[in-house]
């Protein structure tokens, strides 16, 4: 992994680095046939991106240098990088190239970025294990020889990361995008209130879920990344907020059903030491939680959104999408335009209740994902693979059910199974619960 981001700009503005070696370096750990490279990259290194190093590098000579300037990101594969095609991780053929860039690509690019490639992903995100038939699967940089998940979707994202591929990826969160992987893999991870990144340019999964975040060494990095995609490139730094009489609640329902021993000793400990460190911890129940279930019936929102951008391309190409993602967009086919209609006005309803409820706390905290990551020889079959996957999107996506802001961090031991300590904030209380979440992370992550 290359270190935190506020780390490598030090070093490139002292000169003790500059943004080509920098590349390069990354460019050596793709091509490197032991490792995970052609898995994560299945396209291969943007062709763009040696350019962009080299200009970063003559700027930064006459004086300029923007607030990422020569940092290598990698881009998950449903956003729009101008000159490259956006195959959402899909081998249907979408040859035309993108005329411009996503808005959230174009601002880290305009801030300094060098963007490094498009990351494998599950096909067109509809999963949280991170499985690809197409491109490979790339392996959990934790026990390579059991060949364990990355999660997903945002796959080749978290895994660029874990391996130096890049200092931080971008990814999509629609149930967990960003933060299962972070999780599973040891990585920061977050999931930005929807509404303050725009999504112009990214393929959509769902309309009503989908967000932009990001997946990093660090809190620090997510929040630096988020800043800059959500337009707000002058916010000031976080700092970490002192946990001393912040007010935690853990959910009393859902989110710690089929905790696996590793999952529940490391949350065991970080309550433990949150709760040393001066925090309020309460255990509550919310009411408006009681009908998320009803929101995911069929597929819920997000397969009747995604069969409605999906069905004239099932028409033409669907031999060659991955069979378990077209079974679960066709789901979407079996809403009707009033069942729709409900469930759009019972999700307004219940994130207007999630919001009050959350009115006395700081943040909700809970395990991201219940279980350590899985083999993937292990969810061959359907049964296998169905279940986990639910296991894995049920805690995540709450937050993007109820529009909030959500925090991935790690908190297992040293040398243990990386397991993913989660924050959830009020809507738009996204700076607030980074800066709360840098506190946490500095109590509980293995060092």
């Amino acid at each position: 992994m290359l270190p935190a981001l506020d780390t490598l700009r030090a070093r490139l503005a002292d000169g003790r680095l500059d943004a080509t070696s920098l590349l390069a370096s990354c460019v050596e750990r793709i091509g490197d046939h032991a490792g995970e490279g052609r898995r994560v990259f299945p396209h291969g290194v943007s062709a763009a991106a040696k350019a962009q190093a080299a200009a970063s590098d003559a700027l930064r000579g006459h004086g300029v240098a923007g607030p990422l300037s020569g940092i290598p990101v990698s881009v998950k594969d449903l956003f729009d990088v101008q000159g490259e095609v956006t195959r959402a991780g899909s081998r249907i053929p979408f040859e035309r190239a993108a005329a411009r860039d996503a808005v959230a690509i174009g601002r880290l690019r305009a801030a300094g970025a060098v963007l490094v490639g498009r990351t494998n992903m599950t096909e067109f995100a509809y999963s949280g294990l991170g499985i690809n038939p197409h491109y490979g699967t790339p392996a959990n940089p934790f026990d390579r020889d059991a060949a364990r998940i990355p999660g997903g979707s945002s796959s080749g994202a978290a895994v660029s990361v874990t391996d130096g591929m890049a200092a931080a990826a971008i990814g999509s969160d629609t149930g967990g995008s960003c933060r299962i992987p972070a999780a599973l893999c040891g990585l920061a991870g977050f999931k930005p209130t929807a509404a303050r990144i725009p999504l112009e340019g990214a393929l959509p999964l769902s309309s009503s879920y989908d967000s932009i975040g990001s997946i990093a060494p660090g809190v620090a990095c997510c929040a630096a990344l988020d800043s800059i995609m959500s337009g707000d490139i002058n916010a000031a730094a976080i700092v970490p907020q002192p946990l001393n009489g912040v007010r935690l609640v853990v959910p009393a329902s859902i989110v710690l059903d089929g905790m696996d021993a590793d999952v529940a000793r490391a949350f065991e400990r970080a309550i433990a030491r949150l709760t040393a460190a001066g925090a309020i911890v309460r255990e509550v129940s919310f009411d408006s939680w009681r009908e998320l279930a009803t929101l995911g019936q069929h597929g819920g929102l997000v397969a009747a959104e995604a069969w409605a951008w999906h069905v004239g391309l099932i028409k033409r190409h669907a031999d060659e999408y991955d069979p378990r993602v077209l079974a679960r967009i066709r789901l979407g086919s079996g809403h009707s335009t009033a069942e729709y209609l409900r469930n759009r006005a019972l999700r307004a309803q219940l994130c207007l209740r999630a919001d009050e409820e959350l009115r006395p706390f700081d943040a909700i905290v809970c395990p991201t994902v219940p279980v350590i990551a899985p083999r993937i020889a292990d969810l061959d079959e359907e049964a296998a693979y169905t279940s986990v996957n639910r296991l894995l999107l049920r805690n995540p996506s709450i937050a993007n059910m109820l529009d909030l802001c959500a925090l991935s961090t790690p908190c297992h031991a040293p040398g243990d199974a990386p397991v993913g300590l989660m924050l959830m904030g009020r809507h738009l209380s996204d700076r607030r619960l980074l800066a709360i979440g840098a506190g946490v992370e500095a109590v509980v992550r293995p060092h």
